[in-house]
């Protein structure tokens, strides 16, 4: 069942969320830097069992997937990863749309359509 949030229950749970974005931003930054030494790895590993590197990345992954998860269960979407895009659904005038964050930003200001993405945002 989907939560829809007010601006104000949005607004509030900012600070976990922007926590939680600056986590799987560091996340992401360790499995880029892991990028030139596991290329190799995992094209090996496709013949012959995998390598220590490979345990590496696995744990990335799993707490990649795990601060995912969370912040799902708070009841928001993560959108765009390398901006740090979230979205909370919302009701505005009785249709479903999304109030729309950009990590970064002091406070939920925004809002958009279900289908129209980042480029629909608009002012609240």
């Amino acid at each position: 069942m989907t939560k829809f949030f007010t601006v104000e229950e949005a607004n509030a749970l900012l600070p976990r969320i922007r926590a939680l974005i600056e986590d799987i931003f560091g996340v992401r930054q360790q499995a880029m830097t892991m990028r030139p030494d596991i290329l190799p790895v995992l094209e090996k590993a496709a013949n012959n069992g995998g390598s220590h590197k490979t345990g590496e990345l696995f744990e990335i992954f799993k707490d990649f997937e795990t601060l995912i998860a969370e912040l799902q269960g708070l009841g928001c979407e993560l959108k765009g990863l390398e901006q740090g895009l979230v979205d909370f659904p919302a009701i505005i005038n009785g249709r479903q749309v999304y109030l729309c964050w950009q990590y970064n930003e002091p406070k939920v200001a925004f809002w958009h359509d279900i289908d129209a993405g980042f480029a629909g945002r608009q002012p609240l």
